[in-house]
């Protein structure tokens, strides 16, 4: 029995010893268990919205004034045209669109009545609601929302005091946008190729870096002639050229068998691809610098990094609905920016202007997390 013993203190003591597998065992699951609680939810809320309103009448500023002060909406813009709409859907600046039509109340009070109700539906109190529906799930939500507030609004006219003229029926004309059949294909295929590349990329990149540590061979690696970052950067390759060549078949079969079209450049949509591999390679550097053991590589890599990937990129859950610490934790995390962008370019057809912000912030994050990694593991071999 002491011997029993003895071995299982052993065994504590090698555990114990490793003070980052200890951090990454028990923090990544309480992390985990924080972010998915506060983050995972179904519902749509703060969605960046823009009005366009010719009549600028009572009715419609009241029915603007519900929109923004409920949680569901966020009215961002007010436009002097319906040509903007386009142009702010795809630079990201709005996810919903109001669009109300020429002189809605007086139309909103034609005739007044049944009578009211029996005019062509062009020339009544119609209100167009357009929504982004690359994310399927939040476009058929808010839409719902905003004919839902239409609907309260008009149940409100109805039952005031009689002697003032009936109000007709508010008309809601839907549109979505970049996705009319609603395929739930078109929001999780750039979610998709944000995880697939961190896998192969971050994921293999720290093991197989971690792994020559642990065998002892990096060692031999580092008394060769080539210079450190060389040898970083010959192990990463590999990893960079598969990433591509999976890229490619991402896109093939997304097109021929997912029936997901791509709608924009195809160039920059490699190229924009290809700069967020290179973060995702950086990052597997990284996690080998913090390391010692392939096992807390995979943790780190696996783990640490899918999970909050999946939760804060918005592949799956609508950032805007986040609190707002969530928010901005999920600006560090180079899927977001990268889903983004491939949804521009991908479903909506954008031109390169349009994912400058994205473009630039993971070039940054590459800058950043490649001269870390570099001094890190520098320091830590020579």
């Amino acid at each position: 029995m002491k011997q029993f013993l003895a071995f299982i203190k052993k065994e504590f003591h090698h555990i114990f010893r490793d003070v980052r597998t200890i951090m990454l065992i028990i923090g990544i699951p309480i992390a985990q268990i924080l972010i998915i609680g506060f983050a995972v939810s179904t519902e749509v809320k703060n969605v960046k919205t823009a009005v366009y309103d010719p009549s600028n009448d009572i009715s419609t500023q009241q029915i603007i004034q519900r929109l923004d002060a409920s949680e569901y909406f966020d009215v961002v813009q007010l436009l002097q045209s319906p040509e903007d709409i386009d142009r702010l859907f795809k630079e990201g600046k709005i996810a919903f669109a109001v669009v109300f039509s020429e002189h809605f109340n007086e139309n909103l009070y034609h005739n007044g009545g049944i009578a009211g109700q029996a005019r062509n539906d062009k020339d009544g109190a119609a209100v167009q609601l357009i929504a982004d529906a690359s994310d399927p799930n939040q476009g058929l939500v808010a839409t719902s929302y905003a004919a839902n507030i239409l609907g309260d609004y008009q149940q409100e006219l109805l039952g005031r005091d009689r002697a003032r003229p009936v109000p007709t029926m508010i008309i809601p004309q839907i549109q979505m946008l970049y996705n009319p059949e609603m395929q739930s294909s078109y929001n999780f295929v750039p979610g998709l190729m944000g995880l697939v590349f961190i896998l192969i990329c971050a994921m293999m990149t720290s093991i197989a870096i971690v792994r020559e540590k642990e065998t002892g061979t990096m060692e031999v690696l580092l008394a060769s002639p080539m210079k450190p970052m060389y040898i970083v950067i010959s192990k990463m390759v590999p990893y960079f050229i598969i990433s591509w060549f999976t890229l490619i078949l991402i896109l093939l079969m997304s097109v021929f068998v997912l029936h997901v079209p791509i709608v924009g450049n195809l160039l920059w949509l490699n190229i924009f691809s290809l700069v967020y591999i290179i973060v995702a390679l950086a990052l597997g550097l990284l996690i080998s610098t913090l390391v010692n053991t392939q096992v807390a590589a995979l943790l780190a890599s696996g783990m640490g990094l899918m999970m909050p990937f999946m939760i804060l990129s918005g592949m799956i859950f609508p950032i805007a609905s986040m609190p707002p610490v969530l928010q901005w934790v999920s600006c560090i995390i180079p899927a977001r920016w990268y889903i983004a962008g491939v949804r521009k370019i991908m479903i909506e057809g954008a031109s390169v202007q349009h994912i400058w912000t994205e473009m630039s912030v993971l070039i940054g994050m590459i800058v950043v997390i490649l001269g870390i990694s570099l001094k890190k593991f520098k320091t830590r071999l020579e």
